[in-house]
């Protein structure tokens, strides 16, 4: 695997990180203008969530483009753990 070839949701996981700055840029605003704290901590998870879910998806591409490619081809049983490793990982 070179450094050249692109995971397939790099491009996803840099529009959702992007999203969340705005959101941060945001609640900063929200915070000097003394907004209700209700109103901040909502934003704040906003923005926590939208990390996250990055996080998750940055995780699940390394695992389908990287792991894949070691991996290889490899017997039924072996495949199946490896499945079972990339379906927890929706649980991060």
């Amino acid at each position: 695997m070179s450094t050249s070839d692109p995971h397939q949701h790099h491009d996803t996981v840099v529009k959702r990180l992007k999203r969340a700055e705005g959101h941060l840029r945001g609640v900063v605003q929200m915070i000097e203008a003394q907004r209700p704290c209700l109103d901040i901590a909502q934003q704040l998870h906003a923005v926590e969530k939208a990390i996250t879910q990055a996080k998750k998806l940055l995780i699940q591409d390394h695992i389908d483009h990287c792991l894949e490619d070691v991996v290889g081809s490899v017997g039924k049983e072996q495949r199946l753990t490896v499945d079972e490793f990339k379906a927890i990982t929706k649980y991060l």
